[in-house]
């Protein structure tokens, strides 16, 4: 780990990582983990190598979108594990982005998984594990306070830029780009940028030649080889053999 952050206590456990403070105001530690879950939480095991795999693909394709003018919480990776992030106010949502039917929104249109929708479409959810992360609309975040009609925007502008930019990164490694998860944060001037992670646990990924799943459904439904799936696409993405 880099000598200039220190761990001091953690703040916060998920089902996929850990949250630390460090010495340095404004900065946290973020540790993977190689837990995996399902059905929020209802069905869960462990994945040897997730973490590793989900942090150097996290990074990598949060660097990417820096560079692609996205700003993002990523400051620096520290071990194969670890990364130190901007300390943020997560905005309370999470975006989803497809762009082919599958998963829920393909059980609840009646489409067939694979069907390519017209438009990329956003959904939001609430995050709250006790309530199952409900769909919410427009009307609700503003009705709750979530989020203000211009940082809802920003957040919106930000996804399909996203959106694009991935895409096609990923179908040069032979990866095409299903739909994702995304969550945001505030930094203390208020400014909305790119917070959490992007990765085989977030997105799901199908292998452009042959639609091999390389994402979380491999464990969902239980089609085995969900390690060799994700490393899949990490080797793809940081050019490893």
């Amino acid at each position: 780990m880099s000598g200039k952050y220190n761990k001091l206590e953690q703040i916060y456990e998920g089902k996929a990582k850990k949250v630390f403070r460090t010495n340095i105001n404004g900065i946290y530690i973020v540790e993977y983990k190689d837990a995996i879950t399902a059905g929020n939480g209802a069905k869960a095991g462990v994945i040897t190598g997730k973490g590793i795999v989900n942090n150097r693909i996290t990074n990598r394709l949060m660097r990417l979108l820096e560079e692609q003018g996205v700003p993002t919480h990523f400051i620096e990776e520290l071990s194969d594990t670890e990364t130190a992030v901007r300390q943020l106010e997560i905005v309370p949502l999470e975006v989803i982005v497809r762009n082919i039917a599958a998963g829920s929104l393909a059980a609840r249109l009646g489409l067939a998984e694979g069907t390519k929708l017209r438009s990329t479409v956003l959904e939001y959810c609430y995050k709250n594990d006790a309530l199952g992360d409900p769909m919410v609309n427009e009307y609700h975040i503003a009705a709750m306070g979530w989020a203000s009609e211009i940082e809802l925007k920003t957040i919106a502008d930000y996804s399909f830029k996203i959106n694009k930019i991935l895409g096609k990164h990923l179908q040069s490694a032979g990866i095409e780009l299903i739909d994702f998860k995304l969550e945001f944060g505030r930094m203390n001037d208020g400014a909305i940028i790119l917070a959490d992670e992007i990765s085989p646990d977030t997105c799901r990924f199908w292998d452009t030649k042959t639609g091999e799943k390389l994402d979380k459904d491999r464990f969902r439904r239980d089609l085995g080889g969900v390690e060799d799936a994700y490393r899949e696409v990490m080797n793809r993405l940081l050019g490893q053999d």
